[in-house]
C-alpha cells in the first residue's frame, strides 16, 4: 500500500510541474524545508494568479488522519481533489503543498499532519510555523470529541515564537517591499475547526453569538497560555452522526476573515513569494534530538543559532544565520574561566562608563613608540595597557613603589564567551608572548645587520630617562671630555659619577668613594682630573641638593640596563623552546605543516619554517618576505605575512 501511494504522490508532482493539470496543487515546500519553486514568477505562474492584485493565505494544521486536505478541498473547491486525499494509515501530505480559490481570491497551504512519525520531525515542525507565519488565516482541524491541551499547547507555542522570532523578520520584509501595513503587526486569525460524532459542541447550550470563542480563550487562560500574536481566534463545530460533513459554518467563517481588511489586507503574490523565502533562509538547517528543550512544539532552538559557548557551554541566543548580517555571537548570564581558552578580557573602565566596550591588552609598547625606544620603556616600565580611544592608560612598574594593579583603577576584568572559529579578543591574549618574541628577534636582527649600533641607541636612551640631574645627557655627548676623541656609533659612553661628564672607558676607569653626590661609601666610576683631585669641584649648587632621589633611580636601571646589554648575545638563546611558549592558537603547529602553504614546496630538515601572522600558514622564506600590520590579529607594527595576505588589499 505504501509503494502505492509513493507511485501516485510522484504522479501528482509530476503532473504539477510539468503544469499538465492546472486545478491540482504543487509542492511549494519540501520535508526537508527546501522551496520548490525558482523564484517570484514560477511561484505566481504555478499559483496561476498573475492577473490577481491582491491575495490572502489559508493554511490549515492538525494531526495526521484528521482529512485537512480533504477540508480544504470541500470549502474552497467544491469537492474537486485539488489536494491529494488518501485512505492509506500513512501521511499522505509530505512538506507543504499550494493552491490557489480564485473565488475567493486565496492562496492554500495543506501542510503535514502533527503527530506523525516521520523523519525530520523538528525541521518540519519548524516549517509548520513558517507557514503559519506567511498566512492570514489558519484553520486547526481536529475530530476530537473533545478538545485536547495539546491543541492548545500547540497553538501557544506558535504564537510565541511567531513574536520572538518571526516579528522582526517579516518587519523588515515589509521595509523592503515599501508595505503600509507591516507583515508582523498581527499574526493570522485562527479559527479551530472541531467535528464530533457523539460530544455536543463548545457552547451548545447557548444561543448567544460568540459564547464559544469566549470559552476557548477561557480555556487557554485556565491552562496559562496566551495567543498575542493571533489576531482573533475563533470557534468552529459541527456535529456529524451520519456524514457527509457540513463544511457550511467554516466556509462562511472564512468567507469573514477573508472580507476582513481592518487587520490583514490582501497583498501582492509576490509578496507572500518573499516572505516565505526570507523565513525560508533564515531559518534553515540541521536540528539536533539532543539538544531540544522538552515540552515545547517550538522551542527556541527551532530558531536560534546552534553555536555553544565552549567554556561554559551555553547556547547563543541569536537567531539563525546571524553572522551573515555580520552581528556576533551573544549569550546570556556570566561564563567561566578556562585556562586553555584564556577568555579573561581587561576593559577600559572609562569607556566602559562611557558606555562603550573597549578591551585593552598588554602589550610590550605604545602603538605610537618606535619599536627601539618601545622595547626600552618595555624594559625600564614594564608592560603597557593601551586604550584605542584613551591611549596608554598604564604602565605596570610606572612609580619605583607602590604600584597598583590595573583592576583597581583604569580596567575592569570581565570573562568572556568563547565561541567556535570565532577570532576576536582570544587571538589578541594569545599573541601577547608571540609578540613580545617578535620585538626580540626584530632586536636580534637589527644588531646582526647593523653591528650593535641600535642597541647602544636604546641603551643611551634609557641612561638620559633615568640620570641623575648633574650627568649631560648623552645626546650631547660626540668626544670624550678628557682626550676629546670622538665616539664611534657602537662605542659606550661612560659618565663620570663626580662630574657627571661623558668620557671614553681609558678615560673614566677610576674608581673612588662619591658620598656627596650620594653614592655612598662603595667605589663608582670616576674620571682621570676627578680622580686626581679627590671630588667634584662644586658640591652646593642646587642639583647636588636632589642627588638622592636621582641616584636611586639610577641604581634601580642597572638591573634594566643589563637586560639591554644581553640582546647582543640573544641569538644564542634557545628560541624553539620560547617559540613553544608563545605560539599562537590559529598558528598550524610546525608538525603538520608539510609544505609551503603558497608555493607547495616541501619542507627539507635544513629548511625554516615562517608562520604568517595573518592566516597563520606555514610558508617558507621566499614566501613570506614582506611585511605588515595585522591589527586583526593584534600586531600593530609591520610583521611577517604570506604574499597571499600581502597581496590582500583590504585591512587584515
Amino acid at each position: 500500500m505504501s509503494e502505492m501511494l509513493m507511485k501516485e504522490m510522484e504522479s501528482l508532482s509530476t503532473k504539477a510541474e510539468e503544469g499538465g493539470d492546472a486545478g491540482r496543487s504543487f509542492l511549494l515546500v519540501d520535508e526537508e524545508e527546501n522551496l520548490q519553486v525558482r523564484d517570484e514568477s514560477d511561484f505566481v505562474d504555478r499559483l496561476g494568479c498573475g492577473d490577481v492584485a491582491g491575495v490572502k493565505v489559508i493554511s490549515i494544521f492538525g494531526n495526521t488522519g484528521d482529512g485537512k486536505s480533504h477540508t480544504l478541498n470541500h470549502i474552497l473547491f467544491g469537492g474537486e481533489s485539488v489536494f491529494y486525499t488518501s485512505k492509506s494509515p500513512s501521511s499522505c501530505t509530505v512538506g507543504v503543498w499550494a493552491a490557489y480559490d480564485p473565488a475567493l481570491g486565496l492562496v492554500s497551504l495543506d501542510t503535514e499532519g502533527l503527530l506523525g512519525t516521520a523523519a525530520n520531525q523538528n525541521q518540519r515542525m519548524r516549517l509548520l510555523l513558517k507557514v503559519l507565519a506567511v498566512s492570514d488565516i489558519v484553520v486547526y482541524r481536529t475530530r476530537a470529541e473533545r478538545l485536547h491541551n495539546d491543541m492548545f499547547q500547540f497553538l501557544s507555542n506558535a504564537s510565541g515564537a511567531y513574536l520572538k522570532h518571526f516579528t522582526p523578520e517579516l518587519r523588515a520584509l515589509s521595509s523592503r517591499c515599501g508595505l503600509d501595513v507591516p507583515l508582523s503587526s498581527l499574526g493570522p486569525a485562527v479559527i479551530v475547526f472541531q467535528e464530533t460524532t457523539h460530544t455536543q459542541l463548545l457552547g451548545h447550550d447557548s444561543k448567544g453569538a460568540g459564547h464559544a470563542d469566549t470559552l476557548l480563550q477561557k480555556r487557554f487562560h485556565d491552562l496559562g497560555l496566551g495567543t498575542e500574536a493571533f489576531s482573533s481566534v475563533q470557534y468552529v463545530g459541527t456535529q456529524t452522526i451520519t456524514p457527509p460533513t457540513d463544511y457550511s459554518r467554516l466556509l462562511e467563517a472564512v468567507g469573514q476573515q477573508v472580507k476582513n481588511t481592518h487587520t490583514r489586507s490582501p497583498r501582492q503574490p509576490g509578496i507572500v513569494f518573499h516572505a516565505l523565502d526570507a523565513l525560508s533562509e533564515r531559518f534553515c538547517g540541521e536540528l539536533s534530538d539532543n539538544k531540544m528543550t522538552p515540552h515545547s512544539f517550538f522551542p527556541d532552538e527551532y530558531f536560534t543559532c546552534s553555536a555553544v559557548c565552549l567554556s561554559c557551554n551555553v547556547r547563543c541566543k541569536n537567531g539563525m544565520n546571524h553572522l551573515r548580517d555580520r552581528v556576533p555571537h551573544m549569550a546570556d548570564g556570566l561564563c567561566q574561566y578556562v585556562h586553555q581558552f584564556n577568555n579573561k578580557v581587561l576593559i577600559c573602565k572609562r569607556c566602559y562608563e562611557g558606555g562603550r566596550e573597549v578591551i585593552v591588552l598588554p602589550k610590550t609598547s605604545a602603538s605610537t613608540d618606535n619599536p627601539w625606544f618601545g622595547l626600552a620603556k618595555y624594559a625600564w616600565s614594564g608592560y603597557v595597557l593601551e586604550c584605542a580611544s584613551c591611549g596608554v592608560i598604564y604602565r605596570s612598574r610606572q612609580y619605583w613603589v607602590g604600584n597598583q594593579d590595573p583592576e583597581s583603577g583604569v580596567v575592569r576584568s570581565e570573562v568572556k564567551h568563547v565561541w567556535e572559529g570565532s577570532d576576536t579578543f582570544l587571538t589578541n591574549h594569545q599573541n601577547a608572548a608571540q609578540r613580545v618574541l617578535d620585538g626580540m628577534n626584530c632586536v636580534i636582527q637589527s644588531v646582526s645587520e647593523y653591528s650593535t649600533g641600535p642597541t647602544k641607541a636604546v641603551a643611551a636612551w634609557v641612561t638620559d630617562q633615568v640620570a641623575p640631574p648633574y650627568w649631560r645627557p648623552n645626546t650631547e655627548i660626540t668626544a670624550c671630555r678628557g682626550c676629546r676623541k670622538v665616539f664611534e656609533e657602537a662605542e659606550r659612553k661612560h659618565h663620570c659619577r663626580s662630574c657627571g661628564e661623558g668620557f671614553c672607558h681609558p678615560c673614566s676607569s677610576h674608581r673612588m668613594p662619591v658620598p656627596e653626590r650620594g653614592w655612598g661609601s662603595a667605589p663608582v666610576r670616576v674620571c682621570k682630573a676627578c680622580y686626581q683631585q679627590g671630588g667634584p669641584a662644586d658640591t652646593n649648587s642646587q642639583v647636588c641638593k636632589v642627588e638622592p632621589r636621582g641616584l636611586i633611580a639610577r641604581r634601580v636601571t642597572e638591573v634594566a640596563q643589563s637586560t639591554l646589554d644581553m640582546v647582543t648575545t640573544a641569538v644564542d638563546y634557545p628560541l624553539c623552546f620560547v617559540k613553544d611558549v608563545a605560539r599562537p592558537d590559529y598558528w598550524v603547529p610546525d608538525q603538520d605543516i608539510a609544505q609551503c602553504h603558497q608555493c607547495s614546496k616541501t619542507f627539507t630538515p635544513i629548511m625554516s619554517k615562517h608562520h604568517c601572522r595573518a592566516c597563520g600558514q606555514g610558508v617558507c622564506g621566499a614566501c613570506s618576505t614582506r611585511v605588515k600590520p595585522v591589527p586583526s590579529r593584534g600586531w600593530d607594527h609591520p610583521v611577517r605575512v604570506c604574499d597571499g595576505c600581502h597581496a590582500r588589499t583590504d585591512v587584515l
